[in-house]
């Protein structure tokens, strides 16, 4: 009897991994972009890019020109520094892998990485009970 259950729950998940997508249980494609594949949240009102999975902004084009065509949007997506910080990954690039000078462009680029990439603070505990009432479990 329970050979016979453990046969019919595991045919059942290997079956349902078959299934055909619909647009009722598509839950990520990776070419679209309204979820952000990395570890990142986008908010429902942030419209992404549908050629790079960037956030759509006005310094956006700067990116695409200056960063694409040596890495993936991806790279860029994934991670999240302060102002300086991006700066810094710009100098390391420049230093250790050819990265020309920005010029007068880099401003644009560090604006569109500080406003769309900056760190975030992710809450992954709920806050702390307060004002518990506790009583004592009486067991028979």
């Amino acid at each position: 009897m329970k050979v016979t259950l453990i046969v019919f729950l595991g045919l059942g998940i290997v079956l349902s991994s078959f299934r055909p997508e619909t647009e009722s249980n598509i839950k990520f494609s990776s070419n679209d972009f309204s979820l952000i594949s990395t570890n990142t949240f986008a908010s429902d009102t942030t419209k992404l890019d549908k050629e790079t999975g960037l956030v759509v902004d006005e310094n956006l084009y700067m990116v695409k020109a200056q960063c694409t065509g040596c890495h993936s949007t991806k790279l860029i997506s994934a991670n999240h520094f302060t102002r300086d910080g991006w700066k810094q990954k710009i100098r390391w690039m420049q230093a250790n892998h050819n990265l020309w000078d920005l010029g007068e462009t880099e401003k644009q680029v560090l604006d569109y990485l500080e406003k769309n990439y900056a760190p975030q603070q992710m809450v992954s505990r709920r806050a702390p009970l307060k004002d518990i009432k506790w009583y004592d479990l009486k067991l028979k």
